[in-house]
């Protein structure tokens, strides 16, 4: 038996009942009643402008993949790349492992368009260089900017060694700008070879990436009650939380998102915090869920229609 195969599904089932037992050690003293007062108290201004960085959230993914496709040179058409990215992500982020669940989704839809295993490779590569780019350039602004987003995890003031930090990361995305700018050699793995982007797309990468993450920050900052820190530490505590439960390997990062993001607004009222996380939850993960089932549903049928005639 491949024990290897295992590895990772259970590390993220531990670290969904591990978090499940801090976040309910952490909450223990609030009712159900508490939390559905606290997301029937946010407006209804709150509610749409959360629905809204939501759409722009996967409008901007959508904007990964038409980024990648522009660097390979193939032309798929502008409505599916759209429903496919969205697909994508919507069942990656729920499932977890999205490297590899969202390479099996994009080459069986990309394959369809005559894409090959390469070229889908590529792609996948590609989408992610243009988050991990995306987090560095935001997380490096964030820790110079508001170093005091550490000190809310480790309860005292490193604010030097956020912002060295800070530097480090927007040094890396100066690095891979210059390397653009350079036309390095392409990166060979056996037959695989990934082509170092063009700048005009890595500064459509620099753009289109961090959009993505301040609109998926803003649902939750638009779901918080009055008296939150502001945009740019709740900007700060997502990016964390969202990082920590993405190397957790946790499906949709269940309960790990939730603590760290609590630990990281500790002085604010729990419930609302929570009801917050609940919208976010609501918007960015269980709402995409259900309509890229949809779709994949729909599309697998038309697949199938076609075969049959």
């Amino acid at each position: 038996m491949n024990w290897r195969r295992y590895l990772w599904p259970v590390i993220g089932i531990a670290a969904v009942v591990f978090s499940l037992l801090l976040l309910w050690h952490e909450l223990r003293g609030i009712s159900i009643d508490d939390v559905w007062d606290g997301i029937v108290a946010i407006p209804a201004r709150g509610w749409l402008l959360a629905a809204l960085s939501s759409v722009i959230a996967y409008a901007s993914l959508a904007g990964y993949d038409h980024i990648a496709l522009l660097h390979i040179g193939k032309k798929v058409s502008w409505l599916f790349v759209t429903f496919c990215s969205f697909t994508t992500y919507a069942l990656s982020h729920n499932i977890g492992g999205s490297v590899i669940s969202g390479a099996v989704i994009r080459y069986r839809a990309y394959g369809t368009r005559g894409l090959s295993g390469q070229d889908v490779g590529v792609l996948v590569a590609i989408c992610w260089i243009t988050f991990v780019l995306s987090s560095l350039l935001v997380g490096g602004l964030v820790l110079v900017f508001e170093p005091e987003i550490i000190d809310r995890y480790s309860g005292a003031p490193h604010h030097g060694l956020a912002i060295a930090a800070g530097l480090a990361m927007l040094i890396l995305v100066g690095a891979y700008v210059f390397g653009s700018w350079l036309h390095l050699k392409p990166l060979k793995i056996g037959s695989f070879q990934l082509h170092y982007p063009a700048l005009p797309i890595v500064a459509r990468q620099l753009l289109i990436g961090p959009i993505e993450l301040l609109a998926a920050a803003a649902i939750i900052f638009f779901a918080l009650p009055a008296g939150n820190p502001g945009y740019f530490v709740i900007l700060g505590v997502f990016l964390v939380s969202f990082s920590v439960a993405q190397i957790s390997h946790a499906p949709g990062g269940l309960g790990v998102f939730e603590v760290v993001f609590l630990a990281g607004l500790s002085h604010m009222d729990p419930v609302g915090v929570l009801a917050a996380l609940l919208v976010f939850r609501l918007f960015y993960l269980i709402i995409p869920l259900l309509i890229g089932l949809c779709v994949v549903l729909f599309f697998e049928h038309s697949q199938y229609s076609r075969t049959e005639n």
